[in-house]
């Protein structure tokens, strides 16, 4: 069996895969960089956009065990990622998350999640009241 050749690039990166949203400054000590990615939400989403911010800035509080929570975080920026795409946002997949996100905040809204803190409840309740509304 032979090993594969192994090749030395000495100058410049090689990327052995798609590289986004990335600048690189080859050799140069002085370089400063600066980018901004600006993602607009998808029309119509606004309010969902502003309800899912709000909810992962609450999310801590919540009582959720670390599992429950990083569970419902993934959701709700998967939901995110939807809606601030550079293409329309599918449907189907959007409704898959928000049904994800409102399921991870169950336990929460029943008062299943042991360390729900005071209000926490009936801040899950109208969270997926009102992700049920959007969509």
């Amino acid at each position: 069996m032979n090993d594969p050749r192994q090749v030395h690039h000495h100058d410049g990166p090689v990327f052995n895969g798609g590289v986004t949203n990335s600048q690189f400054a080859w050799n140069n000590e002085t370089a400063t960089q600066n980018q901004q990615l600006n993602t607009a939400v998808a029309p119509g989403h606004e309010e969902l956009a502003t309800l899912v911010g709000d909810l992962l800035r609450q999310l801590p509080r919540a009582g959720l065990g670390d599992r429950e929570r990083e569970e419902a975080q993934s959701a709700a920026e998967e939901v995110l990622a939807e809606i601030t795409g550079p293409e329309s946002p599918e449907p189907g997949r959007l409704r898959r998350s928000v049904t994800l996100l409102k399921g991870a905040l169950a336990p929460v809204a029943t008062g299943l999640a042991a360390g729900t803190a005071v209000g926490a409840q009936e801040w899950a309740q109208s969270t997926i009241r009102a992700l049920t509304g959007l969509v």
